[in-house]
């Protein structure tokens, strides 16, 4: 991809897009514990939880989503499981190589689109390869003993469906909810608020 100067990080762009990695870091955080927490109530059918995996995968889109440049999703997600590793994950240092993974899910999605498209459509593949991303990663990480056809497949879409409503459509709505506030005046955002 040709670097333009629409693609050049300002330092508004740095700054908020560590604001949203940060307030996700500790939301991560504190995920861990409502995580943990529900574990009883899937104990009818474990893969289930991941219905609610998406929460930790909303940064990477919606940093996409705000910041509209490449890297964005990968930076977002990246820096909050930073945070969240350095607040003190449960899961460890691990974390890291999973915010890389899922963030360049999302970066996936929005190349696909030539960074040019952050509509619904962009919004639910980046929701959706982000899943994706967190699927195989936990695929081989976290569920390699497990039963492939009555857990880790399971898990694996139900993750993806979370991700692509939660982390897809949720961000999109966070994002409109913020444009509308005048928060995002000065990101491309802004522009499309008559058109929401």
């Amino acid at each position: 991809m040709q670097t333009t100067d629409s693609n050049r990080w300002r330092t508004i762009d740095i700054v908020v897009a560590s604001v949203i990695a940060v307030a996700f870091g500790v939301i991560f955080w504190a995920w861990g514990v409502v995580w943990s927490a529900t574990e009883g109530a899937f104990s009818f059918f474990p893969p289930a939880q991941t219905l609610i995996y998406g929460v930790w995968l909303v940064p990477a889109v919606l940093g996409g989503l705000v910041i509209r440049k490449p890297g964005a999703s990968l930076y977002c997600e990246l820096l909050a499981a930073i945070i969240s590793a350095l607040l003190g994950s449960q899961w460890g240092t691990i974390v890291l190589l999973q915010g890389l993974m899922q963030g360049l899910g999302a970066e996936l999605a929005f190349a696909a689109f030539r960074y040019r498209s952050y509509r619904l459509p962009a919004a639910l593949l980046a929701g959706a390869l982000t899943g994706l991303s967190a699927a195989i990663f936990d695929f081989v990480y976290w569920n390699a003993e497990r039963d492939i056809a009555a857990y880790r497949l399971p898990y694996a879409a139900l993750t993806i469906v979370s991700a692509t409503v939660i982390a897809g459509a949720g961000a999109l709505a966070l994002t409109r909810a913020l444009t509308r506030t005048g928060v995002l005046d000065r990101f491309p955002a802004a522009r499309e608020r008559t058109l929401i």
